[in-house]
């Protein structure tokens, strides 16, 4: 077990049960919240939340009898909603379910997507972006970095026709019409 404890020791763990600590994970939370730029903690338990309910979810389904036919329709509504999302790689078993975590849902935020399109550098810059009006989805103009991207959206995302950032990308590539601009 180890040495005994001095009398200074047990009079300052006294109050506290190193035996039953619990389990704190702020310093994962802290790098997840500053690598994909969350605007508080509030946002990263609340996708912690969702993901810990889809894994609840599939693990009720993975319960029911293999030979229902529920069960079955069910885990394929459930694979084929995430897939769309873009939560799991494909569309195979219940066990992809699984590996959701609440990083996964931030991986599917508009800045992070950017970035992977090479619309912006970092994940910073993109949410500056979003925040001042520069990036439209399809139609919308969106203004939230928060906004969650499925994989039919990720081709429609595009700068703002009166965008600055636009204009410049434009000259870069010698495809600058004035008359558009206008």
């Amino acid at each position: 077990m180890g040495r005994k404890l001095k009398y200074h020791e047990q009079k300052l763990l006294k109050n506290v049960n190193i035996y039953s600590w619990k389990i704190d994970n702020k310093a994962y939370d802290f790098r997840a919240i500053k690598k994909y730029v969350l605007k508080n903690r509030e946002e990263y338990t609340t996708y912690n939340k969702l993901s810990r309910e889809i894994r609840l979810v599939a693990k009720k389904i993975s319960e029911l009898d293999a030979t229902n036919p529920f069960r079955n329709e069910c885990s394929a509504r459930l694979l084929k909603k995430l897939y769309d999302m873009g939560l799991i790689p494909k569309i195979s078993n219940l066990e992809d379910v699984d590996r959701i975590t609440a990083s996964t849902f931030c991986r599917r935020r508009l800045p992070v997507i950017m970035v992977a399109q090479k619309m912006a550098e970092t994940i910073q810059t993109a949410s500056q972006f979003i925040e001042q009006g520069h990036v439209r989805v399809g139609p919308e103009l969106v203004k939230d970095p928060a906004f969650f991207v499925t994989r039919n959206m990720e081709d429609f995302i595009t700068w703002v026709n009166t965008s600055a950032i636009k204009r410049h990308v434009m000259e870069y590539n010698n495809q600058r019409d004035d008359f558009e601009m206008m």
